[in-house]
């Protein structure tokens, strides 16, 4: 086969004249090469397949740069997909996206056509965001992903055309993407160690928060996901909880609602301690004693499949019937941060979890399973998180090394003064 002097313009032995062309879809690259013309008859001379080479790359360009037929604003994008694309979203996602779109991107880029939207523009108001008004840098990842729902939903909506979707969101070359990330950004693994773990311990012990911080920091668990165990949901003689709900304040109302992601429904396995705890506790809220009390100071919420359901179902409920929710844990928060000048956070027993189970060299993909991770890229986070018994052990074996030199140097000096 013989190469013309006309890129993708090629003639084969026998006489013969074809061409090629490629192109990109969906990031895919496609090749496109014919040896006959629309008629089925072949290309006897090289001019026929440069002309019918161009002809093609022009229709081609002309169907990939097609206007829609209908153009529409950003906000009018939004507004449709609210009404017709997140069915079934969890209520805490909902009430993200409204919050970024109604207190920011809709005074920017509401009344906008989306097909006028160029990279630069929304690549530099993520940059303003980041770098000069000082967002921090997940927060702002949350407006990446609602550029990249949006452009998502107009082209599937066909408001957008394949090439000026491709590059928006799909070239990785060109399309939207975050700043780069500050030198002195703050995205570490906060673990309390060993001696804050026993205060904060010693600190719970019989307070109305010592079950959620049981949870939280024996068992990893969210504090939605702590505060919305059932009992039912929970396996004594196994040694298991299984997590399935969570709680959550909505329109001022709690409810259980389903968890955020597919991976945070797990089994989640107990200690010796707990399951002795749980007992004592299960044991102490069933007392006919407290019978007549529970009843009076129970609440109805509404449960994950919208039935009615009293608080005294639930593990984070006292003795004496009073409901607990996830606002149960700010006084204490408070509190142990003029004791004990710990800066308290409850998903910081999580990271603490975390923490020592990877110390202690736990299997991945079993600790993925236990923290509901949606991926084992999160998990492995904690394999490499410092901490202060990751530091105390570096410390030891650097003075381990210290003294195997000393000793080696020694010996080779004794040595020296026998010869």
């Amino acid at each position: 086969m013989k190469v013309g002097n006309n890129r993708g313009i090629y003639q084969f032995k026998n006489g013969g004249w074809g061409y090629r062309y490629t192109y990109t879809e969906n990031g895919k690259r496609k090749d496109i090469s014919k040896t006959r013309d629309k008629n089925g008859n072949p290309f006897n001379t090289e001019r026929a397949a440069i002309a019918a080479r161009d002809e093609a790359v022009f229709q081609h360009k002309l169907r990939i740069k097609e206007k829609p037929l209908t153009r529409v604003s950003l906000a009018e994008v939004y507004a449709e997909y609210c009404e017709n694309g997140r069915c079934g979203k969890a209520y805490s996602t909902i009430k993200k996206q409204d919050s970024l779109w109604n207190n920011h991107i809709k005074d920017k880029f509401g009344n906008r056509f989306i097909d006028t939207i160029s990279v630069a523009e929304v690549n530099d108001y993520l940059a303003t965001l980041y770098y000069t008004e000082g967002r921090a840098y997940m927060y702002v990842e949350g407006f990446l992903k609602m550029f990249y729902l949006i452009f998502g939903q107009a082209y599937s909506r066909n408001y957008l055309d394949l090439n000026t979707y491709n590059k928006l969101c799909v070239n990785k070359d060109c399309r939207i993407q975050m700043p780069k990330m500050k030198i002195d950004e703050d995205l570490d693994i906060v673990a309390y160690n060993k001696e804050q773990t026993a205060l904060l311990d010693g600190y719970f012990g019989g307070t109305n928060a010592q079950t959620a911080f049981l949870l939280g920091c024996y068992c990893g668990l969210r504090i939605n996901e702590c505060y919305g165990l059932k009992w039912e949901n929970v396996d004594l003689e196994k040694g298991a909880i299984y997590i399935d709900r969570q709680m959550q304040y909505q329109e001022g109302l709690i409810k259980l609602v389903s968890l955020k992601t597919r991976n945070a429904r797990r089994t989640v396995y107990l200690s010796k301690r707990l399951i002795e705890y749980f007992t004592a506790l299960k044991k102490e809220v069933n007392q006919k004693s407290l019978k007549a009390q529970r009843k009076q100071n129970q609440k109805i919420i509404e449960d994950l499949d919208g039935k009615k359901l009293s608080s005294l179902e639930l593990v984070n409920t006292l003795p004496n019937g009073k409901i607990q929710t996830v606002n149960s844990m700010k006084y204490h928060s408070r509190t142990i941060k003029s004791r004990f000048g710990i800066d308290f956070k409850f998903h910081h027993l999580r990271h603490t979890y975390g923490t020592r189970l990877a110390e202690m060299n736990t299997p991945t993909h079993i600790l993925c399973n236990q923290m509901g991770h949606a991926s084992g890229k999160v998990t492995e986070r904690y394999y490499l998180a410092v901490s202060k018994h990751g530091i105390d052990i570096l410390t030891q074996n650097l003075n381990k090394i210290q003294n195997q030199q000393k000793r080696a140097k020694r010996k080779t000096e004794t040595n020296d003064i026998k010869q």
